[in-house]
């Protein structure tokens, strides 16, 4: 007759719940598996199939009772390093946020907002546009299928059972300081085109006082911003490419250091 010890139930919870819980957490920051258009079950339903697949990869976890203190610890260390690497992702959508934001107060439409339910707060159109545009080009050169290599990896070089420690949480600051500089640099072609129309234009009103400059100045403005943003497209692939990566990085190294490695 088949029986099942409390010990043999223990080692079969532990085989599976640990890195359930980091998978969801990563899903609970992920902008693009775990975006909050996808419902919850939807989320919890691809965690578990994803553990299902991953579990019997994995290395041997510690045999720890899930209702007591180690295994508490284990658990608050699981959902610590899924979010770490969720989060690390999501400042990738922050940059291209703050590119868009920064672009649309240049061509004059930072007055042109609409509540993103996604976000829960008003949003940029430009800025919005690019989101879109982001999630759209992650999807096609399979940025998805990256992040799940990661998130199966991290089991490997972070495995369970590994002590939290500081130095991951300094990895993940200095990854999100980097996001100004890199959202400027995205926003940097149209604000160069933008600066130079806007010279244009006080040369123009200059030479003739009695020109109208807002009837003439915001048309120019919002039509070289947009040509300039149109070529810009063209270009955004290869940096989404090196920043979705450079994510991922900063990612795998912030779980190493949240681990103690």
């Amino acid at each position: 007759m088949f029986t099942l010890s409390s010990t043999d139930l223990d080692a079969l919870l532990v085989l599976f719940f640990f890195p359930f819980v980091r998978i969801l957490a990563w899903l609970g920051f992920d902008p693009l598996l775990g975006n909050r258009a996808v419902p919850m079950r939807m989320r919890v339903a691809m965690a578990f199939v994803l553990t299902v697949a991953i579990a019997p990869i994995l290395p041997a976890a510690p045999q720890v009772a899930l209702a007591s203190g180690e295994g508490l610890l284990l658990l608050l260390q699981q959902i610590v390093i899924g979010a770490v690497l969720g989060f690390s992702l999501r400042i990738v959508f922050a940059i291209i946020e703050v590119a868009g934001a920064f672009m649309g107060m240049q061509m004059g439409l930072s007055f042109a907002t609409f509540f993103d339910p996604i976000n829960g707060a008003q949003t940029p159109v430009v800025a919005q546009f690019l989101v879109l545009t982001t999630t759209l080009i992650l999807f096609a050169f399979n940025g998805h299928h990256l992040v799940i290599a990661a998130i199966a990896q991290s089991f490997v070089e972070v495995p369970i059972g590994a002590a939290l420690a500081v130095p991951g949480f300094a990895v993940v600051v200095h990854w999100g300081g980097a996001m100004f500089a890199t959202g400027l640099h995205i926003a940097l072609p149209v604000t160069a085109a933008l600066l130079a129309t806007n010279l244009t234009i006080g040369m123009m009103s200059r030479a003739a006082p009695q020109l109208n400059i807002f009837a003439v100045g915001f048309p120019l403005t919002l039509g070289a911003g947009f040509v300039v943003l149109y070529f810009t497209l063209a270009y955004l692939p290869a940096q989404l490419d090196r920043i979705w990566l450079q994510a991922l990085e900063a990612g795998v190294a912030a779980m190493r250091g949240v681990s103690g490695q």
